[in-house]
């Protein structure tokens, strides 16, 4: 856990020192995370702009989209999941798990006596963001196997009782 923990932390301080742009929209009434409602607690801080063309004449909504997934986070990624024949990004830790989901995923894990990595995404937004583009998954938990995205819980579930989760795994703890 040291080495996922090392291999992290430079997220958090050299690739991100500078402020940190939100999703910004002109009109805030039509952007849910500004609303009263949710207030600014589902903002999520991001690193790269990705800009669009220019808007349609008589546009009156203007747009910027940022992507949470900067290249030192993707190369941290690529390292952290190739590094570990099976890795769970879940909410919580193996031991605590936050999350129904996760702790499911964990379960199954156990119940295969499969050696496994977690890493917690509550502590790093950033991180968090991050993985949804990674993986192109937009929940927790995440595993992977052998440096490929597996599934989230639905899809680790239905694999376990098919038993096509255990022949993924045997193959990945032999390679």
């Amino acid at each position: 856990m040291a080495s996922i923990a090392a291999s992290i932390q430079p997220l958090k301080t050299s690739a991100f020192s500078s402020p940190l742009r939100v999703l910004a929209f002109s009109r805030p009434s039509l952007n849910p995370l500004l609303s009263r409602s949710y207030g600014m607690a589902g903002v999520a801080p991001i690193s790269q702009p990705r800009r669009f063309p220019s808007k349609p004449p008589g546009s009156s909504l203007s747009a910027r989209c940022f992507s949470a997934l900067s290249p030192e986070l993707k190369s941290t990624l690529d390292k952290v999941v190739k590094s570990h024949k099976v890795i769970l990004f879940m909410k919580g830790t193996k031991d605590f798990p936050q999350c129904g989901f996760s702790s499911t995923v964990v379960q199954i894990l156990n119940s295969l006596n499969v050696p496994f990595e977690t890493l917690n995404i509550l502590e790093n937004e950033i991180l968090r963001q991050g993985l949804k583009e990674y993986s192109n998954w937009p929940t927790f938990p995440q595993l992977y196997i052998d440096g490929e995205f597996f599934g989230g819980c639905d899809i680790t579930v239905e694999a376990y009782k098919n038993g096509q989760l255990q022949e993924q795994l045997e193959k990945a703890i032999c390679s």
